[in-house]
């Protein structure tokens, strides 16, 4: 069985458990946070989670996870047919993890958890997220999901990325990221009827106080 080590406030490790539960296939879940313990750096080179652990060994890094539980063919299909429609769904998929994910990311420290961040990586991170959510409204087709009429691996990134894009430039610039693209506003609501998308945020609800009590930990170190 495929075992998914990580923990539930993660929203890589989000991305793969709703592409798991999608398709149907069975997993387990071990509990583990980001470490530079040698032995977490065994399974994880970067120290990073998600890790899926398979029978031959482990995979790190959400991309290659998700391509490998997709090649196994199990369940819904979460790429369409043809180069080209594959091509896209990548694309979307890079965009949204580049240029909305990665700037908010940049800003965490400072909208989530009260520290302050470098007033230029804000700066830039503001920059980013603005031309992020253009090339969204750009590239995205919300016909209902992201990248069609089909849930696609586009959709786990925009998911678990968008809310934290949309809190970091509510929180710290004043900005409704999402005001120009209901579509967007659309989908999430269509997400939050889905029984897996609630399975999901029920055990992450779960997981925040443990989680807050070790990054406060983790501070103070």
């Amino acid at each position: 069985m495929l075992r998914l080590h990580g923990f539930a406030v993660s929203n890589y490790y989000n991305m793969v458990k709703l592409a798991l539960l999608e398709k149907g296939m069975p997993f387990e879940e071990v509990t583990v946070y980001a470490s530079r313990e040698e032995a977490f750096l065994a399974i994880s080179p970067r120290g990073k989670v998600p890790v899926l652990q398979c029978e031959v060994g482990y995979i790190s890094e959400t991309s290659a996870i998700l391509e490998y539980v997709e090649s196994l063919g199990q369940g819904p299909a979460l790429l369409p047919g043809g180069a080209f429609e594959q091509a896209r769904v990548r694309e979307l998929a890079k965009h949204i993890e580049l240029y909305l994910e990665l700037p908010a990311r940049a800003c965490y420290a400072q909208a989530f958890f009260g520290m302050q961040v470098d007033a230029a990586i804000l700066a830039k991170s503001r920059e980013e997220l603005l031309a992020g959510v253009d090339s969204l409204k750009r590239l995205g087709r919300f016909a209902p999901y992201v990248a069609g009429d089909s849930l696609t691996l586009a959709d786990l990134y925009f998911l678990y990325s968008i809310d934290l894009a949309a809190g970091v430039a509510h929180k710290l610039f004043e900005i409704d990221l999402l005001a120009d693209l209901p579509q967007a506003r659309a989908l999430l609501e269509r997400f939050a009827g889905n029984p897996n998308v609630q399975r999901i945020a029920a055990d992450k609800d779960a997981a925040m106080g443990p989680f807050m009590a070790h990054m406060q930990a983790r501070f103070k170190g």
